[in-house]
């Protein structure tokens, strides 16, 4: 599946909930049941530049396909991030290296957002795609 499909079934799956809070509220649920990094994995090389919040992202390449995880130390943000993670998981570096959308913002999820928040969950996806593009054959 394409990034470009991923994001269609993503946002097909999020239009079901009208109120763009329950729709925030549905994305933080879904981070409650992902596991957390391990302790050495949330290391200062590993900690995402430009979040006020204390965001740890791990990428990895597994047969050719980019794998992230991360923590947060606040829920809504480890949301958004863990959001992130899983829409990316599964690509190759090429793919995301060159997807230019921004899913948060497809998926009408940043526009209630604060700007410090915006700009911390810019720098989120500025890491994974710095990662795929260290890791693109292209």
């Amino acid at each position: 599946m394409t990034l470009a499909e991923k994001l269609t079934q993503l946002t097909d799956d999020l239009a079901i909930i009208d109120d763009p809070q329950e729709r925030l509220g549905a994305v933080v649920d879904r981070a409650k049941k992902l596991p957390p990094l391990a302790e050495t994995e949330r290391t200062d090389a590993n900690r995402v530049r430009g979040c006020i919040s204390l965001v740890h992202l791990v990428g990895e390449v597994r047969d050719g396909r980019c794998c992230f995880r991360c923590e947060a130390d606040g829920p809504l943000v480890r949301g958004l991030v863990a959001l992130l993670c899983n829409f990316y998981s599964g690509a190759t570096p090429a793919d995301i290296a060159t997807f230019d959308l921004d899913p948060l913002a497809a998926l009408d999820l940043a526009k209630n957002l604060s700007p410090t928040r915006r700009n911390g969950l810019a720098s989120a996806r500025a890491t994974i795609r710095a990662f795929a593009e260290k890791h693109s054959l292209g």
